[in-house]
């Protein structure tokens, strides 16, 4: 691999005390993170449902340097690129299942000042996003099926990153989904250099050195 990649490690927030969103938040920059990774879900593309852009722009008004991530687990993403870049996003990730104007979106989301990441479900072939690379900025490969915390990594997800890796050497690849210290040897062994990390991070003893661990993990991989 090569040393231009970075090891970024991104909790979710959404398995935190949501009542607590700041102090919790800050407590996971305090203790390392690289990012957050804010899980927006819509509650038609997922059957679930989070919160929206007056959230993320209330957190943004207290955490003001710090790098933000929306997953936008939504059915029209489209609609939510100005509301978002408006309450302060850095990253806005979408799904490309749900859509057929994925260049508009990418479009749209730069036109906004925001760098673009594009995402898969575990049943969408890898192939389907590459198609999108040139015009994104990061690959979300989804180790879980979207819309629940909590669930079990899919180790043969792992296929796919190994691809975008070796077809893409300095993509900036993300997974997301029951990722933690048990799971991130086989994430940094596959080419993943941004970790997104909820329950592991969030419930740990001691989040900093989860957060160390899972960085020097991934750093190791990359200086192989």
């Amino acid at each position: 691999m090569t040393s231009k990649l970075k090891p970024l490690i991104g909790p979710s927030i959404l398995n935190a005390d949501l009542s607590r969103l700041y102090e919790e938040s800050q407590k996971l920059l305090d203790n390392g993170a690289d990012y957050l990774h804010l899980d927006v879900m819509d509650g038609h593309f997922v059957p679930n449902l989070t919160f929206g852009h007056p959230v993320v722009k209330c957190l943004r008004s207290k955490i003001h340097n710090a790098f933000f991530e929306t997953h936008m687990m939504v059915a029209n993403p489209l609609q939510w690129i100005i509301p978002m870049a408006e309450a302060g996003v850095n990253q806005y990730t979408f799904h490309i299942e749900p859509i057929s104007n994925v260049e508009e979106v990418c479009r749209k989301i730069k036109e906004n000042g925001m760098k673009a990441g594009i995402a898969i479900k575990p049943g969408t072939s890898v192939t389907e996003i590459a198609k999108y690379i040139s015009i994104s900025d990061m690959v979300l490969i989804m180790t879980v099926e979207p819309g629940f915390g909590g669930q079990k990594f899919m180790e043969d997800q792992m296929q796919k990153v190994r691809w975008l890796r070796e077809h893409y050497p300095l993509l900036d690849i993300e997974v997301d989904g029951g990722v933690g210290p048990s799971t991130i040897e086989s994430c940094a062994a596959a080419g993943a250099n941004m970790i997104v990390s909820g329950t592991a991070v969030i419930g740990a003893q001691d989040q900093a050195a989860t957060i160390k661990l899972l960085r020097d993990t991934v750093q190791r991989a990359i200086n192989k």
